[in-house]
């Protein structure tokens, strides 16, 4: 501890640095997204030091905490934003195949049969009588391994 110390007195950008590439390194690790922003909070804390900024320890914890919580709140209002929950998330495939036309490619016998949709065969279901192979149906929904269809 008297290391970091004597290290942080003399030169804090390393301290700085290398909490935030130890925060940047677990959160590679371990995909949290909740250890991005402090690590770039200790990143923008180790430049400011290094161009000179010397306002203590004690504060610039308060500092690096401050930072930490704006960078988390913007970054989230920002995903937001970005990420409209009435845009199904792209490598979701089966909320993506929900609405998407199919082709019968098997006759629906008992409500079950197959379809073809989004370049893969698919075992459904469906109420009543099921169109003839090579029709159209609508997808409404994906159970598992199986699709709900109705007429199209």
């Amino acid at each position: 501890m008297d290391t970091i110390a004597a290290l942080y007195s003399v030169q804090p950008f390393w301290v700085w640095m290398a909490l935030g590439v130890l925060l940047l390194a677990i959160e590679a690790a371990f995909s949290t997204e909740w250890l991005l922003w402090p690590a770039v909070s200790a990143a923008v804390l180790a430049v400011l030091t290094a161009l000179g900024l010397r306002i203590g320890f004690a504060m610039e914890v308060v500092l690096f905490a401050a930072l930490t919580v704006a960078a988390t709140l913007l970054s989230r209002r920002l995903i937001q934003k970005v990420n409209s929950v009435e845009v199904p998330d792209i490598n979701d495939r089966d909320l993506r195949l929900v609405g998407e036309r199919a082709r019968v490619v098997e006759a629906f016998v008992n409500g079950r049969g197959r379809v073809f949709a989004s370049g893969a065969e698919w075992a459904a279901e469906i109420e009543g009588e099921g169109p003839p192979p090579g029709e159209s149906v609508i997808i409404d929904s994906v159970v598992g391994a199986r699709v709900r269809v109705r007429p199209a």
